[in-house]
């Protein structure tokens, strides 16, 4: 393979990636049709069409703003077909609309201030990552939106090397299976991401976070809403008739371990997270995200929460309290382990590029995740990208250069494989 850090042409990452965060994508949770919002057309017709710009065949956009377009082999023996995934919504978290990201030339390891006027500074005093980046170039906000890296960094690496490859026909590859997606960042991008019609062996997503991730392991993920009845009275007159629904959530919420919530755990440590709760005496309703990476805790977890439940019932005397748990997603390392072969292509592929692999768990879900389950093994591999979904998130040039040549490398190796 030629050597890609010197054939990809930086100005071209720096010029598609702005391209592509200026367009306001932001997915709405509240929304029920998909897209959930209709701006992320916007930059989904654009793809639709790019992606046919760069010679691509089998190109398509469906009535839900699902694209997938088809790189075909150019060997003449039967090499498994591998695909590539990324998102273009941008979270709610924070505000993706009138994005100005600022280009930091050969960063000096100092303070970035992204806002003079609002006082907004990057600094590795908190983000001590921005330290591995020095004599690099960096890409930032303004400080009034989030970046939009997570996932159009990817998008932008995927695009890229598929351009590369279309131009490069000496690189040897089987058939590759482009597919962008929406509302991943509301949990929806795998929903009705048509599995058979991209008809991949497997795929990985470019949607990590600093160069060298590479994971295959995610959170099993519940929801649980919790539902609290009291009973109203006058309070000049309760005495053994009032029951304050608020006072049953505080034992609730007291009687789950308090050191296994999100700001006391870390790597392998599930959780119980109460993320919202509102209330009255006559209801207060709690609502909780499950986590955990090992299956058995995770169903112990989910039984931990019924039992507290069962025991408050019966110490009113009544049903005082409902639990609706709903699994989320699970762990896609169940599926990924019987083809550990598409882990190890991409480690190999990172490796031959001179990029440490940093094999991880995920302390959260991916689309690959839901895709794994559907049919589709889709590890993670990184896009570039740091503190996603705020007015600190930036990117280094130099890493989504290196992400592309990882998408390179691996369908490549690939060919050679088999």
């Amino acid at each position: 393979m030629p050597n890609l850090s010197k054939m990809i042409s930086k100005e071209n990452i720096i010029k598609r990636f702005i391209s592509y965060v200026t367009i306001d994508t932001e997915s709405d949770p509240s929304s029920n049709t998909t897209p959930s919002t209709k701006k992320q057309w916007d930059l989904a017709n654009k793809l639709t069409e790019e992606l046919k710009t760069i010679g691509l065949q089998d190109v398509s956009i469906d009535e839900n703003a699902y694209i997938m377009a088809t790189l075909p082999s150019n060997v003449d023996h039967d090499v498994p077909t591998i695909g590539f995934i990324s998102h273009f919504d941008t979270s709610p978290d924070f505000t993706g609309a009138n994005v100005k990201p600022q280009i930091v030339e050969n960063y000096d390891g100092h303070d970035i201030v992204l806002n003079e006027t609002e006082n907004i500074v990057l600094s590795p005093d908190y983000f001590e990552d921005l330290l591995l980046y020095k004599g690099q170039t960096l890409i930032t906000t303004d400080g009034t939106t989030l970046l939009g890296a997570d996932d159009k960094a990817g998008i932008c690496e995927i695009v890229s090397a598929m351009e590369y490859l279309v131009n490069h026909p000496e690189i040897k590859h089987g058939k590759i299976r482009v597919g962008f997606t929406p509302d991943e960042e509301i949990g929806r991008g795998a929903h009705k991401f048509d599995v058979e019609k991209f008809d991949a062996d497997w795929a990985y997503t470019m949607d990590g976070s600093q160069i060298g991730e590479l994971e295959y392991e995610n959170f099993n993920a519940a929801g649980a809403v919790v539902k609290i009845k009291g009973k109203i009275v006058h309070p000049g007159y309760a005495k053994g008739k009032m029951i304050n629904s608020m006072y049953i959530a505080q034992e609730f919420i007291n009687s789950l371990p308090r050191l296994e919530t999100p700001e006391h755990t870390e790597g392998y440590q599930g959780f119980f997270h109460l993320h919202n709760m509102k209330g009255n005496v006559e209801e207060t309703v709690l609502e909780y995200i499950i986590r955990d990476h090992d299956r058995g805790h995770f169903e112990a977890r989910k039984e931990v929460m019924q039992k507290l439940t069962n025991e408050l019932n019966s110490q009113y005397e009544r049903q005082v309290v409902t639990t609706e748990i709903k699994d989320q997603y699970f762990n896609m390392k169940e599926k990924v382990e019987p083809v550990m072969h598409i882990v190890d292509i991409a480690e190999k592929a990172m490796r031959q590029l001179g990029i440490q692999p940093l094999i991880k768990a995920i302390r959260g879900g991916t689309d690959g995740s839901q895709l794994s389950y559907m049919g589709l093994p889709c590890p993670n591999i990184f896009a570039g990208g740091h503190n996603f979904h705020g007015r600190y998130e930036y990117v280094p040039v130099e890493s989504m250069i290196k992400a592309t040549e990882v998408i390179c490398k691996i369908a490549e190796l690939t060919a050679l494989e088999e």
